[in-house]
């Protein structure tokens, strides 16, 4: 009999709940709607069968934080009721419950924070948030090229918002939080510049040009194409917080699954930015953890794996998340990415971009001494 205990073994669980087969449908495709459920393997099945309350209750908060709580508890729950593990069935469909409200009550505001922008000569993309439907991340985030000022005026005259202190990070990337009354979500906006210094300046301008509309829940969202939510995923994960959330797995692999990223489109937006080997890095290391699972890879061409600069081996769980090495591997990167923008003659944006080293350093001083980076990042 197998049962879950720790941080890890939970981890790993989540990952063979939600990777062990691909659940990928065409309704997914076009609209984000739920996967379809499939049938759980005899070991997830047997797991499930002995899993207690207190079990569930350590599950919970690690597949909040990684983003995968609706998918994995959706999935988990039947599988429990299955096996007449009925009390666990029980608190998973309350903490199903409980998630869901949260994510209806965001996804109102969201909808109505993003129309009453655009109204305003604001247009805006959803970027990250929507990328874990039917998870939602902790935060709002949105894309826009419109002025700051102006975006600060219609929060704070429409909504009521006030502006969150913000951190020298923030400052340099151009990136604005709000807190609005009513949502506990913070709503996060980027302006003009993407990246942990506000380096990335070129590929943002054909962000909102290349956005789709999707569907969710009866309403609207204009979000990103495929290519541009991997490049903004590997920003994310690889240049700036150097972990990768189950969330980024899972979003990643259904992404790829679909047939929808467009390769070639994919190396021109990264080669230009100086993302490239940090993308075809990411996406290898997300297919060698899938393959742990699901005995196969994604289905990535010769044009990413020959351009990654390790895989899945060096990363390893900690601290709930799967944490990549800052040397020499995050390094090499962020190297990469500084020398192109230097022959590529964005003086400014280099300059900022070589402030990471001093402000990482400035963070982790920060977090040694008062247990918070947030004045820093």
């Amino acid at each position: 009999m197998e049962s879950i205990a720790e941080p890890q073994t939970h981890f790993e669980f989540l990952s063979e709940l939600l990777l062990s087969v691909p659940r990928f449908s065409e309704a997914g495709r076009k609209t984000f709607e739920p996967e379809l459920a499939l049938r759980p393997s005899n070991k997830l099945a047997d797991v499930a069968s002995h899993l207690g309350a207190q079990n569930l209750e350590a599950l919970r908060p690690l597949a909040t934080s990684n983003h995968v709580i609706v998918r994995a508890f959706r999935q988990l729950r039947p599988t429990l009721a299955a096996r007449g593990n009925h009390d666990a069935a029980q608190c998973a469909g309350s903490a199903l419950q409980a998630e869901r409200l949260r994510i209806e009550h965001a996804l109102q505001y969201l909808h109505t924070i993003c129309a009453v922008l655009d109204q305003n000569g604001c247009p805006v993309a959803v970027i990250k948030s929507l990328d874990h439907w039917p998870d939602l991340g902790s935060d709002l985030d949105l894309y826009t090229d419109a002025e700051a000022s102006k975006i600060v005026q219609v929060m704070s005259s429409q909504f009521g918002a006030k502006l969150a202190e913000r951190s020298w990070g923030d400052r340099l990337a151009n990136k604005w939080n709000f807190i609005v009354p009513g949502l506990p979500e913070m709503v996060e906006v980027h302006v003009g510049r993407l990246g942990q210094t506000g380096e990335q300046t070129a590929f943002p301008q054909f962000l909102l040009p290349r956005t789709r509309l999707i569907t969710i829940e009866g309403r609207s969202f204009r979000v990103l194409a495929p290519e541009d939510r991997i490049v903004i995923s590997t920003l994310q994960r690889m240049y700036r917080h150097f972990y990768i959330r189950l969330c980024d797995i899972v979003d990643n692999a259904r992404l790829l699954d679909s047939g929808e990223v467009d390769f070639d489109c994919l190396y021109t937006i990264g080669h230009a930015s100086g993302l490239w080997h940090g993308i075809a890095t990411y996406l290898v290391v997300i297919s060698q953890y899938v393959e742990r699972y699901r005995g196969q890879g994604l289905p990535l061409p010769s044009l990413v794996t020959d351009s990654a600069k390790f895989g899945a081996t060096p990363v390893r769980f900690r601290k709930d998340f799967l944490r990549v090495p800052i040397l020499p591997h995050s390094l090499n990167l962020y190297a990469g990415e500084l020398k192109t923008l230097l022959f590529r003659g964005q003086l400014r944006n280099s300059l900022r971009l070589s402030l990471l080293p001093g402000l990482a350093t400035a963070a982790a001083l920060e977090m040694k001494i008062t247990g918070s980076d947030k004045g820093i990042w």
